[in-house]
């Protein structure tokens, strides 16, 4: 057996656009649209505010998601920020862990006009989708913000806001 200094799974030609985007780091969001059978989700972090008399939501979706599809089709969703304690959800609707019954029976929901609504987030948004775009490898989505709850956070603990750089999850604090 030999022991390599090396990560074994390096690229060895990694993509600097990527690796930019992994530094930059941003707040986990969990977006959710639909209803009954038709409910759909995906761990977002690529996502900005626009402010305005009718603020905006834009971020960046996989064009191949059952939530791109739900949106689209619904017209509306709920945008969730996630905390730390949340990390596990983040995972299973980023499709990288596993989710016995789906992933809708990994946490408690609430239904609303707009979508599902994780029952313990207390900083949330209700969305309707104004357009879409496609920019590179994504859909772009801007949705108009039609309601917005804003809890209180718990900075180091369990409350902290979820966020996501260099493929690690963290704690803003």
């Amino acid at each position: 057996m030999t022991i390599h200094s090396e990560h074994p799974f390096a690229d060895p030609n990694p993509d600097p656009a990527r690796r930019l985007r992994g530094r930059l780091g941003g707040a986990v969001t969990l977006w959710t649209a639909g209803s009954g059978a038709t409910r759909a989700g995906l761990t977002v972090s690529s996502l900005l505010v626009a402010l305005g008399p009718s603020p905006r939501l834009l971020a960046l979706l996989d064009p191949d998601s059952d939530l791109l599809d739900e949106l689209e089709d619904a017209g509306t969703g709920v945008v969730q920020l996630l905390s730390w304690s949340d990390r596990q959800l983040a995972e299973v609707f980023a499709g990288t862990a596993p989710a016995p019954g789906g992933p809708f029976r990994q946490a408690e929901w609430v239904q609303t006009e707009h979508g599902p609504r994780l029952a313990s987030a207390t900083t949330w948004v209700a969305v309707r989708l104004v357009d879409r775009r496609e920019v590179g490898w994504s859909v772009e989505v801007t949705v108009e913000v039609e309601a917005i709850e804003v809890g209180e956070e718990e900075p180091g603990g369990d409350r902290a806001t979820l966020t996501h750089r260099r493929g690690r999850f963290g704690r803003a604090d």
